[in-house]
């Protein structure tokens, strides 16, 4: 990934990895200042030894990013957003002394609370919520929806899945896509289920030729609906 532009290649870029070294080293001292805060150099042998971590887990990020981002969907220079951005967003999805631990699943959380641009693969359960106008001026509904749900573990209900919500909670069964209709009166009617999304695009396609949706969606927050 260049330094100057917003266009990727499969390289790990060094400036993208000191970027979010440097962010999450700052936020780590950060919540160690605190006076509730944990003791970084007793915790981790060493601040030389909290200083390989923290680039092991800067290295581990970005390789994960080079396998399962599109960069050419952002606008953000890679190095500069981890720089702003990673540090928080790591320390919110793991303890400031479980760095260890880090792995692709703690990636994938950071990269949905980010919303950074995700290869939507099928090992990669990703949150999901895009509506577009229906351009069918006699159609029942204004426009459609397409939405990531998941089965409960009982497998009796169907619920929405949102940043926020834990990827790989095993409390749920795999994500899919739901499509929905939404109504005039605002109502949504569910119209069918798919395994992929563009599997739902294709089929809101067909019933709205000229329907617009976003060939790559981004994982983003919305409310927790109910859904019929």
């Amino acid at each position: 990934m260049a330094t100057t532009s917003t266009v990727s290649s499969p390289v790990s870029d060094p400036a993208a990895v000191f970027g979010a070294a440097l962010s999450l080293w700052n936020a780590c001292r950060r919540i160690e200042g605190r006076p509730e805060g944990i003791n970084l150099s007793e915790t981790y042998d060493g601040m030389d030894q909290f200083m390989r971590v923290v680039m092991k887990v800067a290295n581990v990020f970005e390789e994960w990013a080079c396998r399962h981002l599109v960069f050419d969907e952002s606008m953000d220079v890679w190095p500069y957003l981890l720089e702003d951005s990673f540090g928080e967003a790591c320390l919110a999805e793991m303890f400031v002394d479980a760095l260890t631990q880090f792995d692709d699943e703690a990636c994938l959380r950071i990269a949905i609370r980010l919303g950074l641009p995700i290869k939507l693969t099928a090992d990669l359960p990703v949150p999901i919520d895009e509506r577009a106008a229906n351009p069918v001026s006699n159609s029942l509904f204004r426009e459609f929806r397409i939405q990531t749900v998941r089965l409960t573990g009982d497998l009796e209900s169907v619920e929405p899945f949102v940043t926020g919500d834990d990827p790989y909670d095993n409390q749920f069964g795999e994500p899919y896509y739901g499509v929905y209709g939404v109504g005039k009166d605002g109502l949504m009617e569910h119209i069918a289920d798919r395994n992929t999304y563009a599997e739902a695009v294709d089929l809101v396609r067909k019933l709205a030729p000229d329907i617009e949706f976003p060939r790559l969606p981004r994982a983003r927050r919305w409310a927790n609906e109910a859904l019929p």
